[in-house]
């Protein structure tokens, strides 16, 4: 890969569809690679270990929201804090948040590690895990958890080499670490017969490729901002500012992992393990979708985020109003593949017909209202490009929070399992009102 590194203050100055498309593009490559680790593993687990395995694997969500969740806490937190200083035209305190970082990331992985492999089987019994389950969502969790710290490294950091004006490096990196797991996930499943575990190994070895590939990015000599040795040292201020704008995305994370703890013990009520095993397969398509446009709004984020330190407003509303488009868009489409082709989606993760048709059911409701999610994920990464913490915070936990849960409990009160998956659809419904409502207030007052 070339050294050379874009300059970030053509943000400033080239035409906002030129640099949505500049930005976005990578991210959304980006992006779709992470939800790629996850769709490929359950895709071959679910071909060569069976229904049970499918279902172990969705048990692990919560845990892998929560792992996740102080990813984010830290990679957007960074990223969104040094798109805004280099908008100033400080490339110095960009270099500082870099290092601050990079320490609590480690700091915070042993920590994480730690917890939770002391405690996995209680916290897999607390997410609705039984003895059908359990087995293989450990024999998954002990390899990835220990291995997180690749995964934090790889796509929390490109996050920070796309705010520093290299979006492209940003998406090459991504794209070698699920290159590498495509080629060794079948090898390690079938080609070793190691199963569940064979998918742990590969995806942690695809996210050590990938975290060196971002490291070297920072240590080159003509990166825009690098490691450097005098900034490996933690500073209140740079803390601080790190986790109040990485606040939002950790608690919609932590938020989900609540919601998947509910989630899976209603399914495993209403359903049986087998419901969750569905479920699995339905997340599966709904991740990749939302990041798909989580990519769009990393490729929006510097945009937003340089053009709001440069005092330029316009730019920056100019940059929301496209992305809301594109955004309903990819929502739309994701909306209408599965509302059309809902079993042959499903079919792809297993040939069990009962998983097969309990998934199919719940993949229509669940994406009844799909295209509303688009517009309410542009808008709540709108405010939190600006740095406006608290409104991104409300708005991420509006949907996971304030509807999802009551919806969870009151309408598998009364419609069983197809509750369970009507309850989505009807957060969906609510979250976009509240997320129009705020963004019209807001944008007013900025106007």
């Amino acid at each position: 890969m070339s050294g050379r590194t874009d300059n970030p203050l053509l943000l400033e100055t080239e035409p906002i569809p030129r640099l949505l498309w500049k930005f976005a593009l990578p991210a959304i490559v980006s992006t779709l690679t992470t939800s790629l680790y996850n769709l490929v593993d359950r895709v071959f687990i679910g071909q060569g270990a069976g229904p049970m395995a499918i279902s172990g694997l969705a048990l692990t969500f919560p845990i892998m929201n929560l792992l996740t969740a102080f990813g984010t806490l830290i990679g957007v937190g960074a990223a969104t804090r040094v798109s805004i200083v280099l908008g100033m035209g400080d490339r110095d305190w960009a270099e500082r948040i870099l290092g601050n970082a990079i320490v609590l990331t480690l700091i915070i992985w042993g920590a994480l590690t730690l917890g939770c492999l002391g405690f996995l089987h209680p916290l897999l019994r607390l997410f609705g895990g039984s003895e059908n389950t359990i087995p293989h969502a450990s024999a998954y969790l002990y390899i990835i958890i220990p291995g997180n710290i690749f995964s934090n490294i790889s796509y929390s950091f490109c996050n920070i080499i796309r705010a520093s004006g290299s979006p492209t490096r940003s998406m090459i990196i991504m794209l070698i670490g699920v290159g590498v797991n495509l080629v060794l996930d079948p090898l390690f499943i079938f080609g070793f017969g190691m199963g569940i575990r064979g998918a742990a190994i590969a995806t942690v070895l695809s996210m050590f490729v990938a975290s060196l590939f971002t490291l070297q990015f920072f240590l080159k000599k003509d990166a825009y901002i690098r490691f450097k040795r005098k900034n490996i040292r933690l500073k209140r201020r740079i803390v601080r500012n790190i986790l109040s704008i990485g606040m939002s995305p950790f608690l919609m994370n932590i938020a989900a992992s609540a919601v998947a703890l509910i989630l899976n013990r209603r399914l495993v009520f209403t359903g049986g393990d087998l419901a969750v095993g569905a479920y699995g397969i339905i997340n599966s398509y709904g991740i990749l979708f939302v990041m798909f446009v989580l990519g769009l709004c990393q490729g929006m984020q510097p945009i937003v985020g340089f053009n709001y330190g440069a005092q330029k407003m316009d730019r920056a509303k100019h940059a929301l109003f496209l992305s809301i488009k594109v955004g309903v868009m990819i929502t739309t489409f994701g909306f209408l593949v599965l509302e059309l082709f809902p079993e042959a989606a499903v079919r792809a993760f297993t040939t069990d017909e009962q998983l097969i048709q309990m998934a199919k059911t719940g993949l229509r409701y669940v994406f009844l209202l799909f295209p509303f999610v688009g517009f309410q994920i542009v808008t709540t990464n709108f405010f939190q490009s600006l740095g406006k913490v608290h409104l991104s915070i409300f708005l991420s936990l509006s949907r996971q929070v304030l509807f999802l849960i009551p919806a969870l409990y009151i309408c598998s009160s009364f419609w069983g399992l197809e509750g369970v998956w009507a309850a989505t659809a009807v957060a969906d419904f609510f979250a976009c009102l509240i997320s129009l409502f705020i963004l019209h207030r807001q944008l007013k007052q900025i106007q």
